[in-house]
């Protein structure tokens, strides 16, 4: 269904500040997804001229759109999900965490192995946050690390892997929204500039490795310490005589079987390059790879009777059902997202203070980094954001004689995007990663915000830098000793505090 934008100012921004504010003081996110979506929904009625009866009749235009839309992203969670419930029941999962157990004996061990193997599912991030959090979470809870903590490692891997690496669904989303020509090659220049995404690797690294946290993520950590480390997240116990290809094989082939299929989807083995393939449709050839994952899965546990036709039926059900409420959030999400970007006119309003903010050009990296971080927070969509505003930035770099800064600016702009895409929460990728660590949704953002905002500030100063200088090294150099001992400060801070406590 096709919608028109009105442009209705600053009253665009109260949909999604509704929407988070209500969200981060209730602790509940339905209602408040859905208050948002309608307060915008209310907004584009009167502006139009429309009655409430219009209004909620387009608000349920918009959600089914929304779920038509992203059809194959329902399907393929769905299946996945139904794998993940599968592997889980067939005892493999148990099977991995006992054999992982004997080669992750310390928290640290385990929070970078599972930072490792968030930055290895490069292709996607939302396969990326429901198959590490599969993989890693009985592991993670063995060692008591907190669900906040695994759902900011599996979050922090996700969206910043995949926005710089050439080889995803990104990279294509990206290349195809610069006009000019080379817009691949432009995209792989902008990677150095992309300081968030970098910053955030070294981050959370950093983290797994020394234990330097701060925050809520402390106190999470603190309480999870004193928590039985045996939870398995509430889920049954699987069959005993589940074995680790029980979970590997079935997750391997999904994720060979997804690459694949993204591949054949987007025309690979017609003659279209890989890197155009894998972004035409990628949600459907992930849904391939679930679907495979599921047909191995069968394979392998039915002849071996680790659980009858009718039990592997009633768990796929099982799983379906599990993904129902995170489900529902995203439906709403898409929504939201929806009525500011396609009609009432939220990345318009904020886009154009980039037009009519008159700064030295060494200020526009800053400046557009802190415009895509708000666009990017408020709507929790980073591809929404880049769509709006590489075509922007483009124009201006053109149009005032700033062609040196064209890829300095770009690489702020997909900084800013993933910023805000990663720590809203009405993101979907921050959803997933919630979902993945069997993590409460708010507590997830609550614990996770003061990271990503430590990280998005030091690399505010970076673009500062950069802007001046012309070269990504001088700002990644500073921004990553500001970091840590910045990080430093903050968990001495914190030491003494619950010290006193």
């Amino acid at each position: 269904m096709e919608f028109t934008m009105i442009e209705t100012g600053w009253l665009s921004l109260l949909p999604p500040i509704i929407a988070i504010a209500l969200a981060l003081s209730t602790k509940e996110v339905y209602s408040s997804l859905f208050i948002g979506l309608f307060s915008g929904m209310l907004i584009y009625s009167f502006a139009s001229g429309g009655t409430i009866v219009n209004t909620a009749a387009t608000t349920f235009d918009m959600m089914s759109t929304k779920i038509a839309d992203n059809a194959y992203m329902i399907i393929f969670l769905a299946l996945l999900w139904a794998v993940v419930v599968l592997v889980s029941k067939s005892g493999g999962s148990e099977a991995y965490g006992r054999w992982a157990q004997k080669r992750l004996k310390t928290k640290r061990s385990a929070a970078f192995a599972t930072s490792l193997l968030g930055v290895l599912i490069f292709i996607d991030d939302g396969f990326n946050c429901l198959t590490v959090g599969t993989v890693m979470r009985p592991i993670t809870d063995r060692l008591k690390i907190s669900r906040e903590k695994l759902a900011y490692i599996i979050d922090a891997t996700a969206a910043p892997v995949c926005i710089i690496a050439p080889v995803s669904s990104w990279a294509v989303a990206v290349a195809s929204e610069v006009s000019q020509t080379g817009g691949f090659n432009i995209f792989l220049s902008t990677i150095p500039y992309n300081l968030y995404a970098l910053l955030t690797i070294v981050m959370v690294v950093f983290v797994c490795l020394t234990g330097l946290d701060f925050g809520p993520m402390k106190a999470a950590e603190l309480a999870a310490a004193q928590k039985d480390g045996n939870a398995d997240g509430g889920s049954a116990q699987g069959n005993a005589k589940g074995r680790v290809i029980d979970l590997v094989l079935p997750i391997l082939v999904l994720i060979v079987c997804a690459i694949l299929g993204m591949a054949w989807v987007g025309g690979f083995f017609r003659g279209v390059s890989f890197s155009e393939a894998i972004g035409e449709n990628p949600t459907a050839g992930l849904t391939l790879g679930a679907f495979a994952g599921l047909v191995t899965a069968f394979i392998l546990y039915i002849p071996r009777k680790l659980m009858t036709p009718k039990e592997f039926i009633g768990n796929i059900v099982s799983g379906i059902s599990n993904i129902v409420p995170p489900m529902l959030i995203l439906i709403l999400s898409w929504s939201l997202g929806g009525v500011c970007r396609q009609m009432i006119g939220t990345g318009v309003f904020i886009s154009g203070f980039v037009t009519t903010t008159h700064l030295p050009l060494g200020f526009l990296p800053f400046l557009i980094f802190v415009v895509a971080a708000l666009m990017s927070f408020s709507m929790g969509t980073s591809w929404g954001t880049f769509g709006m505003l590489i075509p922007i930035v483009t124009m201006i770099c053109s149009a005032d004689g700033a062609g040196a800064l064209l890829i300095p600016t770009l690489g702020a702009t997909l900084a800013g995007s993933v910023y805000g895409d990663h720590c809203s929460p009405i993101s979907d990728t921050t959803i997933l990663a919630s979902t993945g660590a069997a993590c409460e949704h708010i507590k997830h953002v609550e614990t996770q915000l003061p990271y990503a905002t430590l990280v998005a500030a030091v690399c505010a100063v970076g673009y500062l830098i950069a802007g001046f200088t012309l070269t990504p090294w001088i700002a990644l150099i500073a921004c990553v000793a500001l970091m840590i001992g910045v990080l430093f400060v903050l968990n001495k801070t914190d030491l003494k505090r619950f010290a006193r406590k």
